[in-house]
C-alpha cells in the first residue's frame, strides 16, 4: 500500500495502524481480554459484503459525481436488536423502493440506492453521560456497545454485543438481497408497495397517479416485446448498505484483502462514513478510512472550513477518484447558506471530484413537548437551500441522506398529515434520534423529485465522463 503524507508523515497503512492514533467517541471497555477475544472471533467470520459489490457502488457513485444519477441514502438512526424482524426490514425496503420510484420516474433520474442498514448500530454522542433526576449514567451509544435501559448494568459497554450486531447484519442482508433479486422489486408491484397507513394519506393520490403512469409505460413495453421475462433486470434492483464506522475494532476485524486486486476492503458494509464528531485529520478514523478502498462518506458540519475540507479530501481521496468520496453536509436550515457555498467553491477551485449529498436531519433537531424532534418544514428548507446553492454555484446537488423508517412513527413534526407536538407521544419509538415515518419519507421524495427535475432543466443533460 502507498503511504499518505498530506496531513503528517505517516507510516505505511495497515488495517490496525489506526491504533497508534488518538481516537474519539469510543467506549471504555472494562474487560480488555473479552474485547480482544471478540475481535479475534469476528476476524474468523465470513465477510458481510464483497469487494466487487463495493466497486460496483463506487462506479455508480462516479455517475452521481458526474451529474448522471442521484444518491438516495437513508434508514434508521440506529438499528435495534429488539426491533429486528422480517416485517420491519420489509416495510423499510418497501418505502425505500417507493421513494426510489418517485425520484426515478418523477425526477427523471437514475437512483443509486444506499440504505443505513445491516450495520448502523453505533452512535456518537454529544455527552459521555446522561442524567435522569439525580442519577447520572454513561450515555447509550447504540446496541452494538450498550443497552438503552437506564441502569448501571445496561450501560456497561459489552464487547460481545458486536457478535450479535454481526449476526443481525448478516440476517438483514440476506433478506434484503432476496427482496432485491427475487422479484419483490419488480415494477409491476408498484401498486402493492403501498403500506396500509399511506393509502389513506394526503399524498396517496399522487403516488397512485404515478404508479398508474408506470403501469401504462410497462404495458406499452410489453406490447413491443419488452418484459420481465425477456429482460430480467426489470424485476431486480441494486441495493447497497452503509453505516457510520464508529467502532474501529469491529471494522478492522471485518477488513479483508481482495484476492483479485490485493486491496483492502471493509466488508461490514458497501459504504462507510466518518461522522462529524470523528473527522479530526490526525485521529484514528481518518487513518483507518484512508486505507480501505470502499466508497466512503464524510459528514461536514458547521465547523468544517474550506481549507480543512481540502485537507481531508487530499487524505481520503488522493487519487481524485470519482465515486470514492461523498460529502454529506449537515448544517441546519438556518446555517446552510453561511457554510455550504464556501465549501463548494474550495472543491471547485481545487478540481476535486466528489458527490455532494444533503443530510437535512442532524442540523434541525429541536426539543418540543419533552421530546427531541425535527420539524418537517425545517428539513425541507435545508434541502431546498442545498439545491438552490448548488444551482447558484453551477454544481450538482447529487444526493439526500435521511433518517427514516417504514413504520408509522410520530417522531418528526409536520408533513402533509401533520404530526403535532401533542402527537409526538403517540408512537415515539426511536432509541436515539427522530426519524421520518413512511408517509413523510414518501412526501419528501416527491418534493425532492420536483427539485431534481428543475435542477436537470437548468443544467441540461449531463455529459458522460470519458472512459478510463
Amino acid at each position: 500500500m502507498s503511504t499518505q503524507g498530506n496531513l503528517t508523515s505517516r507510516q505505511t497503512w495497515n488495517p490496525g495502524s489506526w491504533r497508534s492514533f488518538p481516537i474519539a467517541q469510543v467506549p471504555d471497555y472494562p474487560d480488555r481480554a473479552v474485547l480482544e477475544a471478540t475481535e479475534a472471533q469476528l476476524g474468523t467470520f465470513p465477510p458481510l459484503v464483497f469487494a466487487g459489490e463495493a466497486r460496483k457502488l463506487k462506479r455508480a457513485l462516479g455517475k452521481v459525481a458526474n451529474g448522471e444519477a442521484f444518491l438516495l441514502q437513508g434508514g434508521d438512526c440506529a438499528e435495534s436488536f429488539a426491533e429486528h424482524s422480517a416485517d420491519h426490514i420489509r416495510d423499510f425496503f418497501r418505502v425505500f423502493l417507493q421513494m426510489s420510484v418517485v425520484l426515478t420516474y418523477a425526477g427523471s433520474s437514475p437512483v443509486v440506492k444506499v440504505g443505513r442498514v445491516a450495520g448502523q448500530f453505533a452512535k456518537p454522542r454529544s455527552s459521555p453521560v446522561e442524567k435522569v433526576g439525580d442519577v447520572e449514567l454513561p450515555s447509550y451509544r447504540g446496541d452494538i456497545i450498550n443497552g438503552t435501559e437506564f441502569t448501571p448494568e445496561a450501560r456497561i459497554p459489552d464487547p460481545r454485543r458486536q457478535i450479535e450486531a454481526y449476526r443481525q447484519s448478516a440476517a438483514t442482508l440476506n433478506l434484503i438481497r432476496a427482496f432485491a433479486t427475487g422479484g419483490y422489486a419488480n415494477l409491476d408491484n408498484a401498486h402493492r408497495w403501498m403500506l396500509g397507513f399511506v393509502k389513506d394519506s394526503p399524498q396517496s393520490g399522487r403516488y397512485n397517479e404515478l404508479a398508474n403512469r408506470i403501469t401504462e409505460a410497462l404495458d406499452f413495453m410489453r406490447a413491443i416485446g419488452i418484459s420481465a421475462d425477456t429482460h430480467p433486470e426489470m424485476q431486480i434492483t441494486e441495493f447497497f448498505t452503509s453505516h457510520e464506522a464508529l467502532l474501529l475494532g469491529y471494522e478492522q476485524a471485518l477488513t479483508r484483502v481482495d484476492s483479485t486486486s490485493g486491496d483492502w476492503y471493509a466488508t461490514s458494509g458497501h459504504m462507510l462514513w466518518i461522522g462529524d464528531r470523528t473527522r479530526q485529520p490526525d485521529h484514528a478514523h481518518v487513518e483507518f478510512f484512508r486505507g480501505i478502498k470502499n466508497p466512503i462518506g464524510l459528514k461536514c458540519g458547521p465547523s468544517m472550513t474550506p481549507d480543512g475540507l481540502i485537507q481531508m479530501i487530499d487524505a481520503l481521496n488522493p487519487e481524485n477518484e470519482a465515486g470514492r468520496l461523498t460529502l454529506i453536509t449537515r448544517f441546519g436550515a438556518d446555517k446552510v447558506g453561511d457554510h455550504l457555498p464556501g465549501l463548494i467553491r474550495a472543491v471547485e477551485r481545487e478540481g476535486r471530484k466528489v458527490v455532494w449529498s444533503c443530510d437535512p436531519m442532524h442540523g434541525n433537531t429541536i426539543s418540543l413537548a419533552g421530546y427531541k424532534t425535527r420539524p418537517f418544514d425545517r428539513i425541507l428548507s435545508e434541502v431546498k437551500s442545498f439545491f438552490a446553492i448548488h444551482e447558484a454555484e453551477g454544481t450538482y446537488a447529487g444526493g439526500i441522506h435521511l433518517e427514516m423508517t417504514g413504520k408509522d412513527v410520530t417522531e418528526c413534526t409536520g408533513g402533509a398529515r401533520t404530526v403535532t407536538a401533542e402527537g409526538l407521544a403517540d408512537r415515539y419509538d426511536t432509541a436515539c434520534d427522530p426519524r421520518l415515518n413512511a408517509e413523510q419519507a414518501i412526501e419528501m421524495a416527491f418534493l425532492v423529485a420536483d427539485l431534481l427535475k428543475h435542477e436537470k432543466a437548468m443544467r441540461g443533460p449531463a455529459v458522460p465522463a470519458a472512459a478510463e
